[in-house]
């Protein structure tokens, strides 16, 4: 009886045991679950349940069936609407802005799944009120993001799968123009942390990831992200129509940071030089802080070319680049009349240093030297703007500041120059001058006679003095002996030592005066005698080695003072007032002669002839007589306040009307004729708010001329001409006007405008406008994503087109021997117009009034085709005649696939 009531007892608490956990389990309605292939659709629910917690392994708690593996880490989840745990499915759910955080893995999604015995999750996106889908899921791991419509993933293996795959690749850092690659995958299976297996997958940088302007299909592949896609059987879509593009494999690197890799070239034809393949090479970095590319060009006929680009940087140190070009050509084949072989090189080498990297020294370069028909015999169509240019410049130099008093400043400078006109060329004459190198050297102002720190006062306390070097090294050569050991055959070496004494003072509380001089020691290496020999019936010039030295002295004495007159017209009045400032200075200078280094001959008429041995040497000989001149000059600025056209601005706006007028000239005491040196004028002024630019100088000289030309004591208009004879006259004007300038928000543009950190034009020795035509290359990135608008997506095409124009004129003229003439006479233009958010059209030409013909012209076409660019060129006549036509992908990571095409040479 006891044993039955026992049983009783037991069967009774079963009884409530169940019923209790079934109670349980049915507090929260389950989740009706419908796994698609790109949503889960969940029913509505009770109200929500906003949980934030953490979930180890100890949830499950049956432990009979299946033992639960074992995290390494905790879970973190939440959601917004609610989360679900339901201990009879072994699953989490959570609804409307999802999270989970596990390790470096972060999930979020409108709706994820968690099988916290498998260790499993399921995301995707969940519908609005419209029906449409919303909060597609984002899952990272490490850096890596994809954004699918679901995804599927294990903790425990690191594998999933996705399905409508979204992530983005950057392409290799350090290359103009770069963008990210973009992979679309219908199935992606995740494999382990850098290994992807790709279904139906789209390649492209277009921004569309969804309907992409162009993209690359790929049936299969297997992606390894930030370094790689390998791809089978794969061709070009545009518009989401298929191209003859098609590759039976391809291989897309997807490499962070700078990643060394090959160029590919451009490819043509020339009746000259036969097919070419153009730029090709490869691209290697060299540490964190620099970089080369070596490409190189290969024609059929034998010419070939060679290219090294280096660019290095270290921020606040230094930054700088290196450039070698050079260029083997042929033209036409050997045996024939017209053959010929030319040999070009240009080297170009710049580097500048932050002043912050050491305050007391600097070194900097620009050096632009090499070969003077290189730009113009260049087959590279960016050197064409560069083949108007006539000089080549180069300037090395490091300067040292010792700062402790009297501080002194030291520098090493290398100077090259170079002519690279053809009539130069053509002629015996060496047209390129270097120093290696110019050492000069100054020491601090010192005032002997005032305190450090004190206030300088009076004649006395104000005598300062100086002391100056300067020592060069300077030799003349020719493009032949150029870099050999000729070209040092005729070098001249030089220095001069300079101390200056002056001081300055008030008189009459209106009139500064200043009172010095100067004394100079030069030295020389050399030095040159000089007899007539009468067998050869020549002067015979011997050259002297050894040290030898000269020196002089000068005295000077000058008074200036300042005139100020205002001419008030009203404050009711437009021009409210015109001031005009004059500051006159008259001059003294005095240097005696100094024949003690003049020595005689006697020619071959018996005459005699005074020669210095310093004569030819790098720093002249010192002055025969003696010299004693006095010298005028005016200065004027003339200026107007006009009231502001905006209406709440108190103060007038500042008017320049002159800028700058000189006008000088001297007195020579001691000549015994022409005393009086001609007149030169020289002034400048911007009219139209600053957009124009005037600069003009001339010469007017008061005395006559004879018939051949000659300068003659007579005045000239004492000669049946005017006052002054115009002798020489220069006009400079530039003028740039855009439609910025126009609107309301023309002052907004003005502050918006920065320099452009990738230009390129000093590096090619070109000029920074694009009057000569502008530097272009088809096989560089043709724009950079960077510089497009974001707003051009969707265009709206209106009554406003952006434009631009840049004019300059320059005239010589010169009538010192009655030749009445233009030396030079010239007028350059240059623009662009915008015809719509994405077509631009500009060009550049110029007229030459004194030849009688048009300067280098050319007619620029590009259109912005989003993912695309597409460009065309035209030199429609002259030497350079020629056109060139691009189209190309913007993105750097595939500006290999693009198409050019270029005229034949005339």
């Amino acid at each position: 009886m006891q044993s039955n009531k026992q049983n009783v007892l037991f069967l009774f608490l079963l009884f409530v045991g169940i019923f209790s956990l079934v109670a349980q389990e049915n507090k929260v309605v389950p989740i009706e679950v419908k796994a698609e292939k790109d949503s889960i659709i969940a029913p509505l629910f009770p109200k929500p349940v906003v949980n934030d917690s953490v979930m180890r392994d100890s949830l499950a708690q049956d432990s009979l069936n299946q033992k639960p593996p074992i995290l390494l880490d905790n879970i973190k989840y939440k959601a917004k609407d609610y989360v679900k745990l339901s201990q009879k499915e072994n699953k989490i759910y959570l609804y409307n802005e999802a999270e989970i955080y596990y390790q470096d893995t972060e999930l979020k999604a409108g709706i994820i799944t968690m099988d916290y015995v498998k260790n499993e999750v399921y995301a995707g996106r969940i519908k609005d009120s419209l029906g449409n889908y919303t909060q597609l899921p984002y899952f990272k791991q490490g850096s890596n993001v994809v954004i699918p419509d679901s995804i599927r993933f294990n903790f425990d293996t690191q594998k999933a799968i996705i399905w409508n795959s979204r992530t983005e690749q950057q392409a290799a850092a350090g290359q103009l123009g770069s963008d990210a690659m973009k992979v679309y995958a219908e199935i992606t299976k995740k494999e382990n942390d850098s290994v992807y297996f790709l279904s139906e997958a789209k390649l492209t940088t277009s921004k569309d990831t969804i309907n992409p302007d162009y993209y690359i299909r790929v049936r299969k592949a297997k992606f390894v992200p930030k370094k790689k896609v390998i791809a089978g059987f794969s061709n070009l879509y545009i518009a989401d129509v298929p191209t003859p593009i098609i590759m039976p494999f391809a291989y897309f690197p997807l490499s962070v940071g700078r990643a060394a890799g090959i160029l590919m070239p451009s490819f043509g034809n020339d009746p000259d030089t036969g097919y070419f393949l153009q730029d090709m090479g490869y691209y290697l970095p060299l540490g964190d802080y620099a970089d080369v590319t070596f490409t190189g060009d290969f024609y059929t006929n034998g010419s070939w070319g060679f290219r090294a680009t280096s660019v290095y940087t270290k921020r606040y140190k230094y930054r700088g680049n290196f450039n070698i070009r050079y260029e083997n050509l042929v033209n036409s084949q050997k045996g024939f009349s017209d053959y010929s072989l030319s040999k070009n090189y240009n080297i170009q080498f710049s580097h500048s240093q932050d002043t912050k990297a050491s305050p007391n020294s600097r070194f900097s370069a620009s050096v632009n030297l090499g070969s003077s028909e290189y730009y113009r015999n260049s087959l590279q169509q960016r050197n064409l703007p560069s083949t108007q240019n006539n000089t080549l410049s180069s300037s090395i130099s490091y300067s040292k500041t010792f700062p402790e008093y009297p501080s002194v400043n030291m520098s090493l400078t290398a100077t090259h120059s170079q002519l690279t006109s053809a009539t130069v060329l053509e002629s015996d004459t060496d047209n390129i001058t270097m120093t290696l190198p110019t050492l000069q050297a100054s020491m601090e102002r010192i005032y002997p006679f005032a305190k450090r720190d004190g206030i300088k006062k009076g004649i006395i306390q104000n005598i300062n003095f100086q002391y100056d070097l300067n020592a060069q090294n300077r030799l003349t050569t020719n493009d032949d002996d150029f870099l050999t050991g000729k070209m040092f055959d005729n070098a001249k070496v030089g220095a001069v030592h300079t101390i200056p004494i002056n001081t300055n003072f008030k008189v009459a509380k209106f009139f500064s005066v200043s009172m010095g001089g100067s004394y100079k020691d030069v030295w020389t290496l050399e030095t040159y005698d000089q007899r007539y020999d009468s067998e050869s019936d020549a002067v015979v010039r011997d050259t002297i080695s050894g040290f030898d030295r000269y020196n002089q002295y000068n005295l000077s004495a000058s008074i200036g003072t300042t005139l100020y007159g205002t001419f008030n017209f009203g404050e009711d009045k437009k021009i409210q007032a015109i001031r005009h400032v004059m500051r006159p200075s008259l001059s003294y200078g005095y240097a005696p002669s100094f024949d003690q280094f003049y020595d005689e001959y006697i020619d071959e008429d018996g005459d005699v002839v005074q020669y210095s041995r310093f004569e030819g040497t790098l720093n002249g000989a010192p002055s025969l007589g003696r010299s004693n001149s006095v010298s005028f000059s005016l200065a004027n600025t003339l200026e107007a306040k006009v009231r502001d056209k905006d209406s709440t601005k108190i103060e007038p706006k500042k008017i320049p009307i002159l800028s700058n007028l000189n006008i000088s000239t001297s007195y020579n005491l001691e000549s015994d004729s022409l005393r009086l040196s001609p007149l030169s004028i020289n002034g400048g002024t911007t009219i139209l708010d600053n957009k124009m630019s005037i600069n003009f100088s001339a010469g007017l000289d008061p005395y006559a001329i004879d018939n051949n030309g000659t300068r003659i004591d007579t005045w000239n208009i004492d000669n049946g001409g005017s006052l002054f004879r115009l002798t020489r006259a220069n006009a400079n004007i530039s003028y740039s006007i855009s439609s910025d300038m126009f609107g309301k928000d023309k002052d907004d543009k003005k502050d918006q405008e920065e320099e452009d950190p990738f230009d390129y034009v000093a590096q090619s020795g070109g000029r920074t406008d694009d009057l000569f035509g502008r530097a272009d290359s088809f096989t560089d990135n043709p724009v950079r994503p960077q510089d497009k608008d974001e707003d051009v997506q969707n265009p709206v095409y209106g009554t406003k087109i952006p434009w631009n124009f840049r004019l300059a004129y320059s005239a010589s003229y010169l009538n010192s021997a009655r030749q009445n003439e233009f030396s030079s006479h010239s007028l350059m233009f240059s623009g662009d117009i915008e015809l719509s958010p994405r077509w631009k059209v500009g060009g550049s030409s110029g007229y030459d009034f004194k030849n009688k013909g048009f300067t280098l012209t050319q007619l620029r076409f590009q259109r912005d085709l989003k993912s695309f660019s597409m460009r065309f060129n035209w030199t429609p006549f002259g030497t350079y005649k020629r056109w060139y036509f691009f189209i190309g992908i913007d993105a750097s990571i595939l500006s290999d696939l693009k198409w050019e095409n270029r005229s034949k040479s005339y």
